[in-house]
């Protein structure tokens, strides 16, 4: 059984750094491609940042310079750090696996099987 749990959310102030972790158990992490996507309230789940088997990274423009997504295959941890944070960041942030490795990067929710339960993000102005 797959399970992705994300850890690191919280509360911030515009301009400050968060750092979310998502722990993975049950795929073979190497191989896998992972993502980052956010959900704001009365919004659909949209992508912000992916990362493939072979360290390729892509970004949503909204984030491109401010946050990046890092791997450690060692622990099956996928990270993304979060800088220059804006009130318009706030979300749930959802940590995301896929087995595919046939196409990159992957954006779009359907792209991938696995999901964690979510981590809140708010950033006060």
């Amino acid at each position: 059984q797959v399970q992705l749990v994300e850890s690191g959310g919280g509360l911030v102030q515009a301009g400050g750094s968060l750092r979310l972790s998502c722990a993975a158990s049950g795929l073979t992490f190497s191989s896998s491609g992972l993502g980052w996507f956010r959900q704001a309230p009365g919004k659909e789940r949209e992508f912000v940042a992916t990362i493939s088997w072979s360290f390729s990274t892509y970004y949503a423009d909204s984030v491109k310079g401010r946050f990046g997504i890092f791997r450690d295959n060692a622990k099956n941890t996928v990270n993304l750090q979060m800088n220059n944070l804006k009130p318009e960041d706030t979300a749930v942030y959802y940590c995301a696996a896929t087995s595919y490795r046939n196409s990159f990067p992957r954006k779009r929710v359907e792209e991938y099987e696995y999901w964690g339960q979510g981590t809140q993000v708010t950033v006060s102005s």
